[in-house]
């Protein structure tokens, strides 16, 4: 018998992370396609990890997330934001930021309803917007700055605009949004109910000086707001699936109502190590340092290929302009670069609802030196 089921995504099909990763294996290539390190955690962290499990945390902490951690997030966020974060009716531990976004989307979003996203946009936004029956509207960065246009996002506003979804530092550009964004964006929420998303999740690793702007940092815009945060980005590992809604008390009320009755609950033995591991500032106050040693790591060997950097501010990404090298759309040049060089890398056009296209590739950095050496004497021979 045949069942038949109407999709709720029926546009969707694999996606570009999978691709490439399966044609990295295939080819035998070094994959410098999926954010995710290659390099061992720290081991002070799994050291805690050991020792709660010991203890006998391995049954279930509260559905908000445990106490302690969320009350040391709430002093990690006055230490760096001098932000007042309620650790009760604010925080709320996630199985990942990607689960955030969609529960926070989940939580507002009534069919017909719009959302405005920039594009390259982090694949998960335009499906989970779409999955609960509203519209995703794309406004391209400017390229090759990713700067968001704000007189077209006011272009776009109109009665059905419930959110707004900004990404700071992004990916995959490693732009960062700048004083005069949070103007801009300030300006254009006065007086109306348009929710803000803000996707935070590379919120430690930002380079050049520069600093992270939270909407944390701004009680008008956190009363309205969303923001996600991720363990496993910043504390490199991806694999536990660990992190954090903060909202403004009403609003986390109705994400907690999709939350419950979700997962309900995450991983006990990590949140107990992550609260003993916060206690120590340093812990994430030298990421940035780490990872932009990373990123001038790999663009100085670059600068030994045909390739031509775009300037990352923060994340594990760098895009790299190839132009010079081959006018193939990006993602025949990403798939004759894993099966002729033997490296993986993903085409920022699969970044775009409509596969706009720059001959443009990201490329992770937060790779062992080893791993970025065999790969960058590959990528010589482009």
């Amino acid at each position: 018998m045949k069942i038949n089921i109407e999709s709720k995504l029926p546009n969707v099909g694999t996606t570009i992370f999978t691709v490439m990763s399966s044609l990295a294996v295939q080819h035998n290539a070094i994959n410098l396609g999926q954010g995710f390190p290659d390099f061992v955690m720290d081991e002070k962290l799994q050291d805690l990890v050991y020792e709660a499990m010991r203890q006998g945390h391995n049954q279930y902490v509260h559905m908000n997330g445990l106490p302690l951690l969320r009350e040391r997030l709430s002093e990690k966020f006055k230490l760096l934001y001098n932000a007042d974060v309620d650790p009760e009716t604010s925080i709320t531990i996630t199985p990942g930021a990607t689960y955030a976004i969609y529960t926070a989307l989940t939580a507002i979003l009534q069919p017909g309803d719009e959302v405005i996203l920039f594009e390259p946009a982090y694949d998960s936004y335009i499906p989970n917007i779409e999955i609960n029956g509203a519209k995703a509207i794309p406004i391209p960065l400017e390229f090759p700055e990713y700067k968001i246009n704000w007189e077209r996002v006011k272009e776009k506003i109109n009665q059905k605009t419930r959110a707004i979804i900004i990404n700071s530092p992004h990916n995959p550009s490693g732009a960062v949004i700048d004083e005069a964004d949070i103007v801009a964006l300030k300006k254009i929420l006065e007086g109306n109910e348009i929710i803000l998303l803000s996707d935070e999740v590379y919120e430690h690793l930002i380079f050049d000086s520069k600093k992270h702007l939270s909407i944390l940092k701004y009680p008008d815009l956190m009363e309205r707001s969303f923001i996600s945060f991720s363990f496993g980005k910043v504390f490199h590992c991806t694999g536990w699936k660990l992190g954090y809604s903060v909202s403004s008390p009403a609003l986390m009320k109705e994400f907690r109502k999709v939350h419950q009755f979700n997962c309900f609950t995450c991983n006990s033995p990590m949140q107990v190590a992550i609260a003993e591991y916060l206690k120590n500032p340093e812990n994430y106050l030298s990421l940035a340092s780490f990872l932009e040693k990373k990123r001038d790591y790999f663009a100085e060997k670059m600068k030994g290929t045909a390739f031509r950097a775009i300037p990352s501010y923060g994340s594990y990404f760098q895009l790299y302009d190839y132009s010079a090298i081959s006018e193939e759309p990006e993602i025949d040049f990403a798939k004759r670069l894993v099966s002729e060089y033997g490296v993986a890398g993903i085409p920022v056009s699969a970044f775009y609802k409509s596969a706009v296209d720059h001959k443009v590739i990201r490329f992770c950095f937060s790779k062992k030196e080893s791993t970025l050496d065999a790969a960058v004497e590959r990528l010589k021979m482009v």
